[in-house]
């Protein structure tokens, strides 16, 4: 598979105090990875700073073009989408409007085509189009926010904490989603604080500590480590 995001030597400051450290990735076309670690390990950062809604040094190279000269609009036309952690839906524009601003820098005629897709896989979007996005349930926004970002037709989808605050129920039926958007070819880079869901989702995995990547391997093999049992899998 060919690299579709290359990470190389990623530095993030908020002035005097550096919250990532200089770390390097990879994902894969096709690929769902995780970067798993506790709260403050600077996982957050790394995926602002390649939306470009943060500055940053190092080079981000997607598609082998340099996403750290892009502005951040520039961004979602090349493909590559955020979903936001805490979701960010315009809580007074309705579902329906929402999801039209995710295909607002396309003029191509596949827009009403994508909307149906959105539809059939959030169908609770549907049944809500009409309703303003502020007044649906924490996991409905969810939903919403995944589904903005799916209008813009992303190769490559930023999730940001997609199960923050949500009840067990609505956090397997977002799963499900997410699941369901990497079946249909997409690439998926996932920060998640709940690594056991990560690992489970996912093919490969990162371990972010104190704005640097400590670990990196097969989910499969980061499950079995006792380092990540003992500090994130609760063993």
């Amino acid at each position: 598979m060919a690299v579709l995001l290359d990470v190389l030597n990623l530095e993030v400051r908020y002035g005097g105090i550096a919250a990532v450290k200089g770390i390097s990735f990879a994902v894969e076309e096709g690929e769902m990875v995780c970067l798993i670690g506790a709260n403050g390990a600077g996982k957050t950062t790394t995926l602002k700073a390649l939306a470009r809604m943060l500055p940053s040094a190092g080079e981000l190279r997607y598609r082998n073009e340099r996403l750290d000269r892009m502005a951040s609009h520039a961004l979602i036309s090349r493909g590559l989408a955020l979903v936001p952690e805490g979701r960010g839906v315009f809580a007074r524009l309705t579902v329906a409007e929402n999801l039209a601003m995710g295909a607002y820098h396309r003029n191509d005629g596949g827009v009403v085509a994508d909307l149906e897709r959105v539809h059939e896989l959030l169908p609770r979007l549907r049944e809500r189009r009409n309703q303003l996005a502020g007044t649906l349930s924490g996991g409905e926004q969810q939903m919403l926010a995944i589904g903005r970002a799916l209008m813009g037709r992303p190769q490559l989808l930023l999730l940001d904490e997609p199960s923050m605050g949500l009840a067990p129920l609505m956090v397997q039926k977002v799963f499900e989603v997410i699941r369901a958007v990497a079946a249909q070819g997409v690439t998926i880079l996932l920060v998640e604080q709940n690594a056991r869901l990560a690992l489970e989702v996912c093919s490969r995995g990162y371990v972010m500590e104190s704005g640097c990547i400590t670990l990196a391997d097969s989910a499969a093999v980061l499950t079995a480590d006792p380092r990540v049992r003992a500090a994130y899998l609760g063993e």
